[in-house]
Formats: structure tokens, C-alpha cells, sequence
């Protein structure tokens, strides 16, 4: 089985310090991304987001998300873009985005614990969050229904492999407010989008490369028959509470590796 893993992170922009909208800066959205090499870029609300081909080898995937950020960079010169989970803004001016930078959460996403759809999130609050959401390929073949089932255990193995990991790396806790609790996924034609991570991985290289390496390693084991949440039971709370010393025990215990940072 030929495993491939792929990215779509959101990054904000800032101006002499602080968070401005990002909607109209450049060309592309959800519908219609603007191809780049390597990936596509586009608007997403008041944040940017970039896409990246799939990637069969860790050097690939780095390559990738590296060359696609960086392109996204050149078209907006006169900002800094800046990978944070949480962006803070008035509430009036928040207020005085056009409806389209306002919409949140379009498409539902799922508990991979529950398969239930997680709640759409609040527009009203004056915050925005940033994600940095794994996509990962399995299907050579897509087929017309999407495989629910196996991308919510894809969801359940990448707690293991990523989502406890990351509580390492990533100390916010205000996104989960709004999005990326534990297990969040959604179905693709081609495998599952697993959408806990925050975009904190893309400040590092070696955490980008972290990111492949565990989501590789967590594939290859579930195909293998080694579920941990079969071992283990729900540890959506050890995620979602932050819980450090709960995460090492387990990642320690299995030996998953730990994100130097």
C-alpha cells in the first residue's frame, strides 16, 4: 500500500505588529485555488491558506511545504505571515469583514471517536485560529463513497502519532475553543484529512519533517493491525486538557517519537 501524505495549513498576516485580514490579498479560494508549484494557495476567511502535493518521502513532504510557504510569502511582500494558532482582532473590525471572510467551518468536520460532526464553530467570538491539517493518501483508486470508517481509525491512530506529540511543541489552548479538539478528521476520496494539529508544526523544519515521519509511522502500524486505541481506549482528554505527562507515558510506551524541540 503506497501511503502519501499531504498538508493544508492556514497562516495569518501582520502589518507593523499586528493581525490584519488577509481576504483580497491574493487570488484563490476554497472552490478555486491558484496553482503554484508544488501545491495551491488561497484566501481562507481573514487567514491565507496553502496546499501541498502529496509526498511519498519525508524530504518530499519538507521540500514541499517549504517551497509552497515560501511562495505564498513572495506574493504578499509587504506583510509578515506568521504561523500562530490564534490571531486576536476588534471586534469592530472583525465586524467590518465582508461576509465571505467571515464564514467559518463551511464543511463539517467529525469525531473520529464518536463519528459524530463536531460543532460549527463561533463566528461572533474576536478571535481567529489556524490549522495545520495533515492529509493522508492510501486509496489508489478512489471510489464514488467516501471511507468514513477507515479515515475515523486513521483519525484515532493520528491522536497517537500527532495530536499527543504536538502538546510538545504547541502550548495554546484557546483554538480548541473553535476548532482541532482531539480525533477531528474528515472523509476524503483518497484516505482522511486529519485536522487537530494547529499550524505551530511549520515554524520548525525538523517539526515539519516530526509531522511526516509519525503520520508514516502511525499508517504503517495501523495497517499492520497495530490500533492503539485498542490498546489504550479514548484519550481524547489527555489531548484536549493538555495533559503532558499522560501524552509521554503513552508515546514512551509505544515508542512514538517525540518532537524534539
Amino acid at each position: 500500500m503506497n501511503i502519501l501524505i499531504g498538508c493544508d495549513p492556514e497562516v495569518f498576516v501582520k502589518k507593523d505588529g499586528k493581525f490584519l485580514s488577509a481576504f483580497g490579498l491574493i487570488k484563490g479560494d476554497k472552490k478555486n485555488p491558484t496553482p503554484v508549484n508544488l501545491g495551491a494557495v488561497q484566501v481562507d476567511g481573514m487567514a491565507l491558506e496553502f496546499n501541498t502535493n502529496p509526498a511519498a518521502s519525508e524530504e518530499e513532504f519538507l521540500i514541499n511545504v517549504t517551497s509552497v510557504l515560501n511562495t505564498l510569502k513572495l506574493m504578499v511582500p509587504t506583510y509578515e505571515v506568521v504561523a500562530v494558532p490564534v490571531a486576536d482582532f476588534d471586534p469592530e473590525y472583525i465586524k467590518g469583514q465582508p461576509a465571505e471572510a467571515l464564514e467559518l467551518g463551511c464543511d463539517p468536520d467529525f469525531n473520529g471517536w464518536d463519528g459524530v460532526a463536531n460543532n460549527k464553530p463561533d463566528c461572533e467570538r474576536p478571535f481567529r485560529t489556524a490549522s495545520g491539517h495533515v492529509h493522508i493518501g492510501w486509496i489508489d483508486q478512489p471510489e464514488k463513497d467516501l471511507p468514513f470508517g477507515p479515515a475515523a481509525a486513521v483519525a484515532r491512530q493520528m491522536d497517537f502519532f500527532l495530536g499527543l506529540g504536538s502538546l510538545f511543541y504547541d502550548g495554546d489552548t484557546r483554538r480548541r475553543e473553535m476548532y482541532g479538539k482531539a480525533g477531528a478528521f474528515r472523509p476524503k476520496p483518497y484516505g482522511a484529512e486529519y485536522r487537530t494539529l494547529s499550524n505551530m508544526w511549520l515554524n520548525d523544519n525538523k517539526l515539519i519533517q516530526w509531522v511526516f515521519r509519525n503520520a508514516k509511522a502511525g499508517m504503517t502500524r495501523l495497517i499492520n493491525g497495530d490500533e492503539l486505541a485498542l490498546k489504550h481506549g479514548d484519550i481524547q482528554e489527555i489531548i484536549n486538557s493538555s495533559n503532558k505527562d499522560a501524552a509521554m507515558k503513552i508515546m514512551k510506551e509505544e515508542n512514538i517519537e517525540v518532537p524534539n524541540v
